[in-house]
Order: C-alpha cells, then structure tokens, then sequence
C-alpha cells in the first residue's frame, strides 16, 4: 500500500534506469522478449519493472528473478507520480499496451523523461470512452515520445484522439513468444499422467458469467464423448473457490492443479488454479476455447495456444484482440461460435476430426511464425530513443 501511494525504499540502484510498466500477467508475458533484449543491450542500466495487480508482480518475479527492480506503480495522483519518479529517476518509461496515465505521462514530460507506448493496443469501445474526455486524453498523447501501436486499426484509434500523436506500426509482440524446449516434453509427461490419453479441451481466461455457459456446454459433449476431460483456467486464480464451487453445483468431479491431485477415471473437471502453467495446460489440449469471448469483455490473447499448434474456438465478443481475431479466422486458425450450441457441436468436431484438428492447429502456428518480428521493431524504436 506504501508504494501505490509513491513511498518507496530508497534504491540508489535505480539511478537512469529503464523502466517498463507492465499492469498484469498479460502485458509482463508479452515483455519478456523485449526485456530480455534490454537487458542484454544496456546491461550497465538497472531495469525496473512496475505492475499493478499482486499477480503480475508475481509473474514478473518468477519470470526475472533478481535481474530486474519490481516496484507497484503507484496511483496517479500529483505527489505520488512525483514520489515514484524521485525513487527511480529513469532514463525512459516503457508503458506496455495501453496505460495511459494524465499524471505519470505530464510529470514524466516535464521532467524530460522519454514515453514510449509499446505493444500499444487500443480497442474501440476504450477509444470511444477516450472521446468522452478527448481533450484531456489528446494532451496525454501529445507527451509520449513514440506510440508503437499493433495494427493499423490501433493506430488509426489513437489518431482519432490525437491526430498529431508520433504512431509507428510495429505489430504485436505476443506473436514473439518463445517456447521453452522443456515445455513439449513436459505436456506429453504430464498428459499420460492426468488424462489416460482421454480427450482433452481446454477452457481458459475464463470471467464471471462464462464458467455456467461452458459448464452447460460440457454435461452436453459428455453425453457424445463421456471420458472426455475439460480443464477450466479461470483469468484470475482468486476465483477459482468459485470455480470449484459450481463443478459441485452442476455434480462434476473435479481435481484441483494447485493440489497435484491425480485426474482419476471418475474425474471430469482439471481446474487450472496456478500461475505461469497456462502453456503448459495448452500444451496437453486438444481443443481450446479462449475465454473472455462469451461475454462482453472482449476477448483475451489467443495466440499463445495458436503458437503450439492447438486449434482455437471463440465466443462473439474479441473487441480487445480485433486484427489478431480477424487474422486468426482469415487464415483457418480459429472458429468462431456465438452460442453454448455452437460451442457444443465446435468441440465435438475436433474431438472427432483429428485430420480436421491438426489442419487448423498447423494454420495457427505458421501465422504466429510469418507474423514474428514485433518486438524488434520496438527494440530498435528504443535504442534510438536511449541513443
């Protein structure tokens, strides 16, 4: 609490360091790649990461260890911007996706302080709420030294709130990940562990209101396919209780990943109540539903199970992931499904089709792969910037 109101250790360590915010799991997995290349470019600067939920911070510690400088960012008020950039005194500020701040971004251009937007995203409906203090917003854009956006329909969002901004297309980082080699072999281990080779889908980053819809869809594939298993990721672990609470609403056998339990015969739910294993959950799917997509969120990230070769259903709402949704459909990497129905006779498909199963898994990898290259495009951006 000490350090969202801008008091911090006194770390002499951070002097002209370079500073990545990152609010979430999300933003800090997709800077990896690019943190990795700071690191190494602009080893004599310390590297300081910000997030803003407890999980990312713990994503970002598992992921970085003692090589980088893990602070909360502050709220943006006046005096605890100021705290915050007195304690670090950085060099640059790297915000991740789209963290736009009134005053983070106007201290951080009084003081002389380079922004760079990176990965900048930015969907409609968050552009029109931005039109509703458009004056407000276009200010801040005007402080930030370069946006790198992800798309073109990015760049022309953030144009609409400030025409004059300095947008660059760089693409979007999350087409950059890198699977550890470790991670193949530890799925097909884990696989004969939990399933028995029984057929496996995947709901994941699942939200409220989206757990009953796919619960409902699963008591009907288990009519057609009775030993198949279903691994329910929640987006957030802290609602897994609830997770659990409705496999017993609707009588479903359940075993818990946080607890190492054994996915017996009678068990028909895997709940997937741990950080930084989502890959590794893709990994021994057959089939997955991205979750987020059911309901009106938006969407989440639907390239991490793509990059493994996993083919992908989604529900009707993917404003947050619109070009790489649009991207993902054109080139046969996706199927979209706009009903608990729909998803039903989806996931029976594939679970039935393997030709049809690896056809639309390999279309998804050989996108991730043509579409690499995002996140040095940035690097580069920055080096001019630090240069």
């Amino acid at each position: 609490m000490a350090e969202r109101f801008g008091f911090y250790p006194d770390f002499s360590e951070t002097k002209e360091a370079i500073w990545v915010h990152a609010v979430s799991v999300g933003e800090v997995q997709a800077a990896v790649p690019l943190i990795t290349l700071l690191h190494k470019q602009y080893s004599e600067h310390p590297i300081v990461v910000t997030t803003t939920t407890p999980t990312g911070a713990q994503r970002a510690q598992d992921l970085f260890g003692n090589k980088v400088i893990h602070f909360f960012l502050p709220f943006d008020l006046p005096g605890a911007m100021k705290r915050f950039l007195l304690t670090v005194d950085p060099m640059i500020a790297i915000m991740m996706e789209t963290e736009l701040w009134p005053n983070l971004f106007k201290q951080c251009y009084d003081q002389g302080i380079p922004v760079v937007v990176a990965n900048g995203r930015l969907s409609q409906p968050s552009c029109d709420g931005y039109k509703k203090v458009k004056k407000l917003v276009s200010q801040l854009l005007a402080h930030t030294t370069i946006i790198a956006a992800q798309t073109e329909g990015d760049a022309d969002r953030f144009r609409q709130l400030n025409p004059n901004a300095n947008i660059v297309i760089t693409g979007s980082t999350k087409f950059d990940m890198r699977l550890p080699a470790s991670l193949f072999e530890h799925s097909q281990v884990l696989r004969r562990q939990l399933t028995h080779h029984r057929p496996v889908w995947i709901a994941a980053s699942t939200h409220e209101g989206e757990e009953e819809i796919i619960l409902e869809a699963f008591l009907e594939i288990l009519k057609e396919a009775p030993t198949t298993v279903l691994i329910l990721v929640p987006r957030h672990p802290d609602r897994s209780i609830r997770v659990l609470n409705l496999c017993k609403k609707y009588r479903l056998e359940f075993a818990r990943r946080s607890k190492n339990e054994p996915v017996e015969d009678y068990v028909s739910v895997y709940v997937g109540d741990t950080l930084g294993e989502l890959n590794l959950l893709f990994a021994i799917s057959d089939v997955a539903f991205v979750g987020g997509s059911l309901i009106k969120h938006g969407g989440q990230n639907v390239l991490e199970p793509a990059a493994l070769g996993v083919p992908v259903i989604i529900g009707p709402y993917t404003f947050n992931f619109a070009e790489i949704t649009r991207m993902m459909l054109q080139a046969g990497a996706a199927v979209r499904v706009n009903t608990a129905k729909e998803l039903v006779e989806q996931v029976l498909l594939f679970l039935h089709d393997a030709n049809f199963r690896h056809k639309v898994g390999e279309a998804g990898k050989q996108l991730v792969e043509q579409n690499r290259g995002a996140t040095e495009k940035m690097f580069e951006l920055i080096c001019e910037v630090l240069d």
